[in-house]
């Protein structure tokens, strides 16, 4: 976790290859670490809780405690946690793909898209109407993930109230 994460993309990468695979297992190796910790942390707070100690004394196996304890305590924080990290991995392919080490060519994408139309901006003339419009060209890609990245928490969002059992 010491070493950027863009940079270490960057060095697997280019070491690999830009497949789908190698993109998928190094970002799942990035952000493995993360998930990991936090859920850690949230599973040993819950574990220090009393009620936690009153089904260990009833003899609650491990299994129970943690189907039944841990889990539906853990699962706030962790879909929080995934709403983050999926936005956060989108995110980091489109800027792996704005780089050229993302998602190859044929195949679209927003970051590729917008290193492809960023070359428009020098020659927009905001004068006109049509020539303008191909100036905002890369803004639309880039719209599109700051418009998939609220949607994506306004789910995780609704989805935490109506997890969490609160009444209107």
């Amino acid at each position: 976790m010491a070493i950027p994460a863009l940079i270490f993309a960057l060095l697997i990468l280019t070491i690999t290859g830009t497949s789908i695979l190698s993109l998928v297992l190094v970002i799942a190796v990035l952000d493995s670490t993360r998930v990991y910790r936090l859920s850690r942390a949230v599973a040993q707070s819950i574990l220090t809780m009393d009620y936690i100690e009153v089904a260990r004394m009833r003899g609650e196996g491990m299994f129970w405690l943690i189907r039944r304890e841990v889990l539906p305590n853990a699962s706030a924080p962790l879909i929080a946690e995934f709403g983050l990290r999926f936005c956060f991995v989108f995110l980091f392919i489109a800027a792996l793909s704005f780089l050229g080490l993302g998602i190859q060519p044929p195949t679209a994408d927003w970051g590729s898209m917008v290193r492809e139309s960023a070359k428009l901006i020098a020659f927009a003339n905001f004068s006109s109407w049509t020539t303008a419009t191909f100036g905002l060209a890369p803004l639309l890609p880039a719209g599109a993930v700051a418009l998939l990245t609220v949607a994506v928490n306004l789910v995780v969002d609704w989805v935490l109230h109506l997890s969490s059992g609160l009444k209107e």
